[in-house]
């Protein structure tokens, strides 16, 4: 047990493993030896926690490194019915949960408690070394989850919407007509809804709600293409193209100014 709850706790992690590794040869035959896995913390304070995860995008930054975005909901219904958040985790969040202290299972508790033994040098898990002895593969097999907790940018969600279920996210980033660079979410829905959020200052601003079909159908997958200008959207029927700018739907300057659209002149 990780968590004194009277039902059971669903917990958003995410996972390290190196991309070299091929398995032990005595100790963890067939199976991975950097596998690593960590809590996503995802949450409003005073609020349940947005704790059942649907979907991830890995962003790249332009000078290295990535921000990750994913879409929750959580599993509580009570005052929070209906409502999906994004969260954002930056690279070097993760690796600083990674590179910190692990957990252990005590056996005769069956309770999960801070592992306080001594260092292995290397480290077990790290991506840097070579192949690991027995000894460190031994310890990989009770030592898999990080003690730390990976919390959001900014430490809350970028954007919480109620009365909805986002199944799928994908993140772009463009520049604007002056020269700022801004970061646009594209979010489907479990209803059939593309929802376009822009990320600016003071939070993030949807800047578009387009009903992708006649009847309510979840979308299944979300695939960028952006040299084209196109977002592909999967579902159980086929593929839609849906452009990344559509600023014929602004009739006029102003009209256009107050959507605040960076694929669009403003």
């Amino acid at each position: 047990e990780e968590f004194d709850f009277f039902e059971r706790l669903l917990v958003p992690r995410v996972a390290r493993v190196c991309k070299s590794d091929v398995g032990g040869d005595k100790v963890l035959q067939k199976k991975w030896t950097t596998f690593l896995k960590a809590q996503l913390v995802c949450s409003q304070p005073g609020r349940f926690p947005f704790n059942v995860i649907h979907h991830a995008f890995a962003l790249p930054r332009r000078r290295g490194g990535a921000d990750f975005y994913a879409v929750f909901t959580s599993q509580w219904q009570a005052g929070r019915a209906g409502s999906a958040a994004v969260c954002a985790y930056s690279r070097e969040a993760l690796e600083e949960v990674f590179e910190g202290k692990y957990k252990e299972l005590n056996k005769e508790s069956s309770r999960w408690s801070v592992y306080g033994g001594p260092d292995m040098r290397p480290r077990p898990g790290s991506c840097s070394v070579g192949p690991s002895s027995d000894k460190a593969l031994t310890f990989m097999k009770d030592h898999f989850l990080m003690d730390g907790k990976v919390s959001p940018i900014q430490g809350q969600p970028l954007l919480v919407k109620t009365d909805v279920t986002y199944t799928r996210i994908a993140v772009d980033e463009t520049q604007g007509v002056s020269g700022a660079t801004y970061r646009v979410m594209f979010l489907a829905t479990a209803e059939g809804f593309l929802h376009k959020a822009v990320e600016l200052p003071g939070g993030p601003h949807i800047v578009e709600s387009i009903q992708l079909f006649g009847t309510a159908e979840p979308v299944k997958n979300l695939l960028l293409a952006p040299r084209k200008g196109i977002l592909y959207v999967g579902y159980s029927a086929g593929v839609l193209q849906v452009p990344l700018a559509n600023c014929s739907l602004h009739r006029s300057c102003a009209e256009c100014v107050l959507a605040r659209d960076p694929y669009c002149a403003w």
